[in-house]
């Protein structure tokens, strides 16, 4: 299973590649433009500072088919072969997705709100389809059950393709999606790290180190104590 970063903050991504094995940063326009300034650069540096391998997804914004394909070249000139171009889930959009698939693009189809909506997108060649979870719980839908069945659809059906699920609200959705198989999901760092982080585990590390400070009688660390001759055996 893939997990990405659903950010455009190089701080914020550098932050997280620091301390998880996440495999790539996500962006829309919206997340471009609450991180502000040139979203061209801010794509720049992203894929500067992402390892070797990392996916960059990045949303066209263009409304008709062919400049949807026009602006997917331009990015890809800029930001390299293995950019993933995101194409909304419209009528314009699944026109473009094979046009696309036959130049080589890599695709992501984004704005699915139904399962049959990334099915579609899936056999029109896209890679992922993302479904947003959280956005189809606001509207009454259970994300978490929609993107299951996506992610059942494309198994049954043999397509070549991963549910990519997006928009999450807490960690609990992102658990759910794991257990099921989901092949990729994106989050905000804050819900990345509410995945591994917990008080528990703080205090009993904090507990522990505590005792093997009072059995040495201080707060070295082992690779103090090998190099201090004078402890005592």
């Amino acid at each position: 299973m893939l997990i990405l970063i659903d950010h455009a903050d190089p701080a914020a991504i550098e932050d997280t590649l620091s301390y998880l094995p996440v495999d790539g940063v996500t962006t829309n326009p919206t997340i471009l433009a609450r991180h502000g300034g040139n979203p061209l650069a801010t794509l720049k540096r992203i894929k500067e500072i992402l390892p070797y391998g990392s996916q960059l997804h990045a949303q066209l914004v263009s409304t008709r088919t062919e400049d949807m394909v026009k602006e997917a070249a331009a990015l890809r000139e800029v930001l390299g072969e293995a950019i993933f171009v995101k194409v909304p889930v419209t009528r314009q959009g699944y026109a473009a997705m094979p046009l696309l698939k036959q130049r080589g693009f890599l695709i992501t189809a984004t704005g699915i709100h139904s399962a049959m909506q990334g099915f579609m997108a899936a056999k029109a060649g896209c890679r992922y389809i993302a479904p947003y979870v959280n956005r189809m719980d606001n509207f009454g839908i259970s994300g978490v059950r929609v993107a299951e069945d996506m992610h059942k659809m494309l198994r049954t059906q043999g397509i070549q393709a991963d549910v990519l699920a997006a928009s999450f609200k807490n960690s609990e959705q992102v658990l759910e999606l794991v257990r099921a198989g989901i092949g990729a999901i994106t989050a905000a760092p804050d819900v990345l790290a509410h995945l591994v982080g917990n008080p528990a585990t703080e205090m009993a590390i904090a507990e522990q180190n505590q005792d093997f400070a009072q059995l040495i009688g201080s707060s070295k660390t082992w690779a103090e104590l090998v190099e201090d001759e004078n402890f005592p055996d």
